[in-house]
């Protein structure tokens, strides 16, 4: 390999991991990567002017994904990451159509960390809406492994909760249960939270599935498949950022005060500050 060739592949493994998500749930994504791959750094985009997509047309999903992408591009990102299961739903295929650097979303591990976790071969899928009508979840997993039943269930309060703070309190604890009940009664054995909001109300679900049911975070699955990614790519950062070298940026479409009270509480990282972006300009 050449001394320009080095350069190239260090400046490569150097540069940062795009993430995106409608909103603010996509941060148990970022904390995960955080965990996981340590050394990397993160330009991440919360669309807060827009959301939510989980009651939005696949064709709208699709547009309002594909400009993120085009801003983080502006970075000269080495991956992009779907941190949003309704995008991950609907603009996978566009985006790696178009992409000519390595794009990954969240559904796919998920399902591919359920298919492992089962023993009955009953899985629930809690989501929005939108994941739950577009079966994405249930197309992968009979992708895998075709002798599965697939619920699925859509929580649409789940998300206000969260965002509300509302994650040890007796109403989320009421609505679980009344969204819970019939997948209790169906006897799945391993539940997958497929919106990233939900794992931060993993201990209130764990509670009421229950020890028989495993529960699945595709946030985790996600960061984990994305650190196996970049190896495969030999795009794995493999020294710390230096200190002062915008290790984590956090842009947003509004919002941004709120959003940085909301990032702190989940990353506690110190997240001093979040830019508003024009995203309907790109």
């Amino acid at each position: 390999m050449t001394e320009t060739e080095l350069k190239q592949n260090s400046a490569l493994r150097d540069a940062p991991i795009g993430v995106f998500d409608s909103g603010v749930g996509g941060l148990t994504v970022v904390r995960e990567i955080i965990r996981q791959i340590p050394n990397e750094k993160i330009v991440y985009f919360g669309d807060t002017a827009r959301v939510p997509y989980g009651n939005k047309s696949r064709e709208t999903v699709t547009r309002f994904s594909e400009q993120i992408v085009r801003f983080l591009r502006t970075f000269q990102v080495k991956t992009i990451v779907v941190a949003c299961n309704t995008a991950s739903a609907y603009a996978m295929e566009a985006l790696e159509r178009d992409c000519d650097i390595p794009v990954i979303g969240v559904v796919k591990p998920g399902a591919r960390a359920a298919v492992s976790a089962t023993k009955n071969g009953r899985i629930g899928v809690i989501a929005t809406e939108a994941t739950i009508g577009s079966q994405i979840y249930t197309r992968y997993i009979q992708e895998l492994k075709h002798a599965v039943s697939i619920y699925g269930k859509a929580c649409p309060l789940f998300v206000p909760l969260v965002e509300e703070g509302l994650l040890e309190d007796p109403v989320t604890d009421e609505i679980a249960r009344r969204y819970l009940t019939e997948l209790i009664d169906i006897d799945i054995d391993t539940l997958i939270l497929g919106c990233t909001h939900y794992p931060l109300i993993r201990s209130t679900l764990g509670r009421i599935m229950g020890d028989r049911v495993a529960l699945v975070n595709p946030a985790y699955e996600t960061a984990m498949e994305l650190r196996r990614l970049l190896a495969s790519h030999d795009l794995l950062c493999q020294t710390p950022p230096a200190l002062g070298s915008n290790r984590y940026q956090f842009y947003v479409s509004d919002k941004a005060d709120k959003f940085i009270r909301f990032a702190n509480s989940i990353i506690k990282y110190g997240i001093l500050s979040a830019k508003t972006v024009n995203i309907e300009a790109y």
